[in-house]
């Protein structure tokens, strides 16, 4: 399930309410108050906000949660399985039956009792055999994957880290990536991915090693480089631009695996996938 502005549609009568039922100091539920009620500039012009919660406030996710709780409750109450994460809500069913009837309860209470909307579109009943699309994982019957838009957001994002003209020492460039590769590495450990790290590790450092030939420029030094690893065999003069001899054995022998990890490139391949967080 999916709710249709969530955040813009917060009774504000209600988030005083649920907060009322856990915090007894007037002094914040009044600062809660006058952050409601602050209003918004629109086009220049303060307009005063009578529902919502501001998007991209500092405090609106905690609002929401709070304001949610409410339904969090109810559905347990009457033993319905669910997994919610601000305003996506993910419901388990063991039938097609018993989950037409939770879809009715549920949008029973959120658009009655928390005068919200359920987004129809993107609220749908799915089956594990097909996976099931939540949070960026696709969930199956006997397994997770990362979605396919997911993972082509993190190429893209690295694309634009590892470009050959961006004139940047490869140490800082691999400074810049490793947040990256760590945030979407833990992010994603959760889904069977053990493969798929393994294959965007092999594509990462392949991107890295046509860097590092561009800084070197000239053959010579990719060859120089070669000797002092005792590399014995002949010496073929290669184009150092091209992304293909990126993943020559001349370029691999010089850079490999090991000596990524001496740069101190962060390891997706090291991360134990199919678990939860320890904080779970």
């Amino acid at each position: 399930m999916d709710l249709s502005k969530c955040f813009d549609m917060l009774d504000h009568e209600l988030i005083i309410k649920a907060f009322r039922r856990r915090v007894t100091d007037g002094s914040i539920l009044t600062l809660l108050s006058q952050f409601l009620q602050s209003g918004v500039m629109v086009d220049g012009q303060w307009q005063a906000t009578r529902v919502g919660s501001p998007q991209g406030g500092v405090i609106s996710p905690l609002i929401a949660n709070v304001y949610l709780d409410a339904f969090d409750q109810e559905m347990k109450r009457r033993n319905h399985r669910i997994v919610r994460y601000a305003d996506d809500i993910l419901i388990l069913c063991g039938s097609q039956a018993a989950a037409e009837h939770a879809r009715r309860v549920a949008t029973q209470l959120l658009e009655g009792d928390l005068r919200l909307k359920v987004n129809e579109q993107k609220t749908h009943l799915a089956h594990s055999d097909e996976g099931v699309k939540f949070l960026g994982v696709e969930i199956y019957t006997h397994y997770t994957r990362i979605q396919a838009k997911k993972l082509s957001s993190f190429k893209a994002r690295v694309k634009q880290l590892t470009k050959r003209n961006r004139g940047r020492q490869l140490a800082r460039i691999i400074s810049e990536l490793n947040a990256v590769l760590r945030g979407f590495g833990y992010y994603f450990r959760i889904s069977n991915s053990s493969r798929e790290f393994v294959k965007l590790m092999q594509w990462v450092r392949r991107r890295l090693r046509c860097i590092q030939l561009v800084h070197w420029k000239r053959p010579a030094r990719l060859h120089r480089r070669l000797r002092q690893l005792g590399y014995k065999g002949k010496f073929k003069r290669i184009k150092m631009r091209s992304w293909r001899n990126a993943a020559s054995p001349l370029a691999s022998y010089a850079m490999p695996n090991a000596w990524f990890d001496e740069q101190g490139l962060f390891n997706l391949t090291k991360i134990k996938t199919g678990q939860l967080a320890p904080w779970c």
